[in-house]
């Protein structure tokens, strides 16, 4: 009997000896939140699940009301911002901790034009298709009242080296082709230079509309491309979006939340509009206004429009 027991004791120390562990967190099931379910397999580039935001750095005091972001693909580690309405005509270039790096004052606009725009959110491109330069576009789309008949993006060149200088913009008039609309969010297709507007919409996150054949002294009308809405249509307003290097997903973020809409292959916003939507980890912060994916497409930064508040970046797991 001793030896049937000492036999019985062998075998089951040997066999939690050869029990298979997950080889890491991601391998675990339980280890996944369940309200940032894992990208989709199927050749989607970036992130299959995210990690939890990072404090990098705090929004300057240059930056009272950060209302955009946008990451440079040109000067690395260098962002590009501006304030939202009421402030001067200016964007700024900071780094990734909050550290302002450069000033553009920007002029194009008589005084009456500056007092009426509400800029709301920033984007960075080929400043035309095929174009090795790349060009910084402001969208002055604010309309808190749904009154403006038209309004415009702003476009020049990004600054070679990035330095406090003076520099003129290009005013690319639009309207929307059913009603006056509010728009937080600017997202550029980097292939095709070509620009989208999501507006902010108390019902759903927004409608998406494309702004085909932009030019200085031309009424463009916009595109519709569709409505985006979360799961159960539980979240609204998006504040702010950006467009993955890829093409195959598209951040938007509200004042409560970040979603992403991902789809495989996609290859025109048309293709991506119809895509899942899912939720990522965001930080809870104030008035949260600002994001951009990094260069990498494998990390996020987030901002908000107070001076002082953390800035967040968010990385693959």
């Amino acid at each position: 009997m001793r030896r049937g027991l000492a036999l019985l004791l062998v075998g089951a120390v040997l066999g939690a000896c050869t029990t298979k562990k997950p080889s890491s967190p991601d391998a675990a099931t339980a280890a996944v939140d369940p309200r940032y379910p894992p990208t989709a397999t199927g050749g989607l580039p970036g992130c299959r699940l995210y990690g939890t935001p990072q404090n990098v750095g705090r929004v300057p005091l240059a930056l009272a009301e950060m209302s955009g972001l946008a990451a440079s693909t040109r000067h690395e580690g260098v962002l590009w911002t501006h304030n939202d309405s009421g402030n001067t005509f200016r964007v700024f270039a900071i780094d990734t901790s909050g550290k302002v790096l450069a000033t553009l004052t920007l002029t194009g606009l008589e005084p009456k034009e500056q007092a009426r725009m509400d800029l709301e959110d920033i984007a960075l491109g080929p400043c035309a298709p095929g174009d090795e330069r790349s060009c910084i576009y402001l969208a002055d789309t604010g309309d808190n009242f749904e009154r403006r008949p038209q309004v415009r993006i702003f476009r020049f060149p990004e600054p070679d080296p990035v330095a406090d200088a003076t520099v003129a913009v290009e005013t690319l008039p639009f309207t929307y082709p059913d009603r006056p609309h509010d728009a937080e969010s600017l997202v550029l297709e980097p292939r095709t230079a070509r620009l989208a507007i999501v507006t902010k919409e108390r019902d759903s996150l927004g409608e998406l509309f494309a702004l085909d054949g932009l030019a200085p002294g031309t009424v463009t009308k916009a595109t519709h491309l569709g409505t985006l809405h979360t799961p159960g249509n539980v979240d609204f307003r998006t504040t702010a979006a950006a467009l993955h290097p890829s093409g195959q997903r598209l951040l938007l973020r509200t004042y409560t939340r970040v979603w992403e809409v991902r789809r495989p292959g996609a290859t025109r916003l048309e293709d991506l509009v119809q895509g899942e939507v899912a939720e990522v980890p965001g930080p809870s912060q104030a008035q949260s206004e600002a994001i951009t994916w990094l260069p990498d497409g494998r990390s996020f930064l987030l901002g908000s429009e107070f001076a002082g508040q953390i800035l967040y970046r968010v990385d693959c797991r």
